[in-house]
């Protein structure tokens, strides 16, 4: 089944030219079948590059998902066009009388600031408040997964001795999890940033459970137990190319940086990059469809609770 998308947004071009199959708004709507709605709150700098790597990671289900993109109205994006801004996204007020039943919240270059100093921290626990009642499940990339178990759970962010920066082994700890089905005993996950939370207090809060975490990068992804909120610390949508665009930002901005580990062949930045963690993000966000929000959801949107 096809993912749905506007017709003119930019990720359409990318992922047709990779054969996903994607299907435009004027044809979606010859079709009789009711599409998962997903919320995206897009927090990412370079909206348009996430939004390819979001709908890539989402199109490899039987499922037709419909996406509908949200901006936070109290942050204005100085790297995407405000032209795109306007005709692809929405902001919370055109939302809040909604249901989705599956929300997507990013990650954001915000780690090093305290959670009550992001200039759209209220704005942003307002949606996740609002994501409890209005969508039955909410995943959470990278500082979005922090900013939400800090909110929800209390779970503080602490600052890492240098960037977590690279493609890292990882665990499954609850294989008999359903959003762990099909998971390699050990498995790779891209992971940029600078902070971390502790495992002892994700262990240590009793409505949290650890599903997977890696030796070198720590917690990877926690569930809560009602399984409605999935949070994911590293970022598994992340293309071929993305951690290389970063290193290179960060070169050319005098940044001490090291190499991301295990991603270039002989760490040698310039060899082509080695994908580790392609089949592991398709199967992620299949089942978190799957299970998560589709054998979860009702049928009617207007039910969710």
């Amino acid at each position: 089944m096809p993912i749905k998308i506007p017709d003119a947004l930019p990720a359409r071009h990318v992922l047709e030219s990779e054969n996903v199959f994607v299907i435009g708004e004027t044809r979606a709507i010859h079709q009789d079948i009711r599409p998962l709605k997903i919320l995206i709150l897009n927090l990412m700098p370079l909206k348009i590059a996430t939004e390819t790597h979001l709908l890539r990671a989402l199109s490899n289900s039987p499922l037709q998902v419909e996406v509908d993109f949200l901006m936070t109205s109290s942050h204005v994006s100085k790297n995407t066009p405000r032209e795109h801004l306007f005709a692809f996204y929405k902001v919370f007020d055109e939302v809040r009388s909604s249901k989705y039943d599956g929300m997507i919240i990013t990650g954001a270059p915000v780690e090093l600031i305290d959670f009550e100093e992001v200039n759209y921290w209220s704005e942003l626990t307002e949606i996740m408040d609002w994501s409890k009642t209005n969508v039955t499940s909410t995943f959470h990339i990278c500082w979005g997964a922090q900013a939400g178990l800090f909110h929800h759970y209390g779970i503080k962010k602490f600052p890492l001795a240098k960037k977590m920066f690279g493609i890292f082994e990882h665990t499954v700890e609850q294989p008999e999890e359903p959003l762990m089905r099909g998971f390699n005993d050990v498995y790779h996950a891209p992971h940029s940033r600078y902070t971390e939370v502790k495992e002892s207090e994700v262990a240590a809060h009793p409505d949290l459970l650890i599903l997977s975490k890696s030796e070198q990068a720590g917690v990877y992804m926690v569930m809560s137990k009602d399984r409605r909120q999935i949070f994911v610390t590293g970022h598994s949508e992340y293309d071929a190319t993305t951690l290389r665009e970063e290193y290179e930002r960060d070169v050319a901005k005098g940044l001490d940086i090291d190499v991301p580990y295990n991603y270039f062949p002989d760490d040698d930045p310039s060899k082509e990059p080695m994908v580790l963690w392609r089949s592991h993000a398709s199967l992620l966000y299949s089942n978190w469809l799957n299970y998560y929000v589709y054998q979860a959801t009702p049928f009617q949107l207007e039910q969710i609770k």
